[in-house]
């Protein structure tokens, strides 16, 4: 394992022995971001650029397939932008929210298989499943075929394997934060959560500048009407994500156990016995202990070094696994144990909440963006392709504006502001925008346009990456993967809710769509969204600056023992 020859969450000192993170970078301050810690940004970062690539990707491709599986035989100087072929709206949201419902699959299983088997022996599974998901999507058969007569049929196809590429992209969330977070330092833990997320903005910035580029290229078929020949334009938007993907494959499923994950399994395992004891593996036997400090376990770095100074081996790994695999009916208990707790458990409905809040909005603009810039009067062309263009600019104009450096706002304040703070702001500024965009349609295409930048500048810049950063910090290792998964699986409920919706309740044709409330009275919708998580944050979640989760539980543990 080349890459992975120096252990994640230790180095080298100068005397050439392995030392925890915290004491390297008290030696070499200069090196808070090393070469180890680049290619964790690359290996665990990969998933969410699929995520984001895949969200925009499906709102930039939803047009076309309209054009594609439902022009029908329309003559093309008869079809103009205003009477252009669009999906059923229930359809068009179905497609829109698959990814985002296997997501929930995905964020909830693998959570709890990466606690109970360890990360190692789930990662990498999760990035198979969203390359088996892409190979399918672009397999849609091109010709009519048993089952896929017509655009209704094979929309449905699209779902179905859109669905399995959530799983796979979902998976991603509780795994990669918990990698992450076990191998960083507490002082750039949540710099570095958020460096791994900003990968959606390039996911983003990609998707569209792909699509701008393929709509160049297919500029004269979209121009005469030979809409079966934009067949390929889709197929390349999606099949590009393989790339990256296949390239940091090997990585993830080579990755070794991280020792922080190793020290809580020992911990988590203490909770479901009776005893007060601890079992410490080592790769040369078994030693019993009775004081954790003993067998080096120091909380404020949270770091395991034995006598000899080894680094995690794949012994120990495979050790890991293997206590994992008797103790997989112990993590329930062990999750359902650390949550009875009342203040435990108003984090984690403080942190589920606030996901879900913020998704509700996020996934109600990005899935159906482009039905926004066609409603604000942004989206315009006399022709199809002009229309297309138009729409994939107007994209990638507001994720090189807002989108992708909201991420970085996140990054440069995150350890001085905090994360709550960052998190109460961004919701109050979302809201201001929101109900200014709801309660003054009379302001110009622009100025509509501008505030759109604003939102994602500070959805991005605010809870949009904070509600996976904190989970990623509050919950100790031995829950941190379920709790995780289970915080964006409810965080995803609310992106279903609002693609499913988002099509139906923003018809203005109340009479044709009976309960609509146009596109005005779905973004109050999201104004009082704004508003509630907000509240929500500033009640439930608390500050995760400076603190070490997995401290706080050992010495939960020793106080509990001591009282005994």
């Amino acid at each position: 394992m080349p890459v992975w020859e120096e252990h994640a969450y230790t180095r080298r000192g100068e005397d050439g022995k392995l030392i925890s993170l915290e004491e390297y970078y008290k030696l070499h301050p200069q090196k808070a971001f090393t070469v180890a810690d680049f290619k964790l940004y690359a290996i665990c970062g990969v998933g969410f650029m699929l995520d984001a690539y895949d969200l925009f990707i499906v709102n930039l491709a939803s047009p076309i397939w309209a054009y594609e599986f439902f022009s029908g035989n329309t003559p093309v100087d008869s079809i103009t932008v205003a009477s252009a072929p669009a999906i059923p709206f229930l359809l068009r949201g179905a497609v829109n929210a698959a990814a985002n419902i296997g997501n929930v699959i995905g964020q909830i299983s693998f959570g709890f298989l990466g606690d109970a088997f360890g990360r190692k022996f789930v990662y990498g599974k999760e990035l198979i499943i969203a390359i088996v998901g892409i190979i399918m999507i672009i397999a849609l058969p091109v010709h009519n075929s048993p089952g896929l007569t017509d655009g209704v049929s094979k929309m449905w196809w699209l779902f179905g394997f859109r669905l399995l590429l959530g799983i796979g992209i979902g998976g991603d969330y509780p795994m990669s934060a918990a990698i992450v977070a076990e191998r960083s330092t507490i002082k750039n833990r949540g710099r570095m959560l958020g460096w791994i997320f900003s990968n959606q903005g390039w996911g983003t910035l990609a998707a569209s500048v792909v699509t701008c580029i393929l709509l160049a290229i297919f500029q004269k078929p979209l121009t005469s009407g030979a809409f079966s020949q934009i067949d390929t334009i889709w197929r390349l938007q999606i099949g590009l994500a393989l790339i990256p993907c296949i390239a940091l494959l090997y990585f993830r499923l080579t990755m070794p156990e991280s020792n922080k994950f190793l020290q809580s399994c020992e911990l988590s395992a203490v909770n479901t016995s009776s005893g007060s004891s601890l079992e410490v593996g080592r790769s040369n036997g078994e030693k019993k202990i009775d004081n954790a400090t003993e067998a080096g376990v120091t909380p404020q770095s949270g770091t395991v070094l034995d006598a000899g100074n080894r680094r995690a081996s794949v012994a120990e790994a495979a050790l890991a696994a293997a206590a994992a695999q008797e103790n997989k009916k112990a993590q329930m208990y062990a999750f359902i144990e650390y949550f009875k707790k009342p203040r435990h458990a108003l984090t984690l409905f403080g942190c589920a909440a606030s996901w879900f809040l913020v998704d509700v909005a996020f996934y109600g603009v990005n899935l159906n963006q482009s039905v926004i810039l066609a409603e604000i009067g942004y989206a315009t062309g006399k022709t199809p392709y002009e229309y297309l263009l138009h729409n994939a600019e107007g994209n990638l104009i507001i994720a090189v504006a807002g989108y992708v450096p909201g991420y970085f706002l996140t990054i440069a304040f995150i350890e001085i502001l905090g994360r709550k703070w960052i998190q109460i702001q961004g919701f109050l500024i979302t809201a201001l925008t929101f109900g200014i965009l709801a309660g003054a349609p009379w302001l110009s295409s622009g100025a509509r346009f501008a505030l759109l930048v604003i939102t994602q500048l500070f959805l991005n810049g605010g809870p949009n990456a904070t509600t996976f950063i904190i989970p990623g910090e509050v919950f100790p290792s031995r829950v941190r993967g379920v709790a995780h998964g289970f915080c964006a699986a409810v965080g995803k409920l609310g992106a279903i809710l609002s693609g499913i919706g988002f099509n139906y309740w923003s018809q203005s044709d109340h009479v044709k769509y009976p309960g609509s409330i146009g596109l005005s009275g779905v973004l109050w919708i999201f104004f009082a969204c704004q508003l509630l998580g907000a509240i929500v944050t500033f009640f439930c979640v608390p500050e995760t600056k400076g603190r070490d989760s997995d401290a706080e539980d050992f010495e939960e543990y020793a106080a509990r023992v001591g009282g005994q």
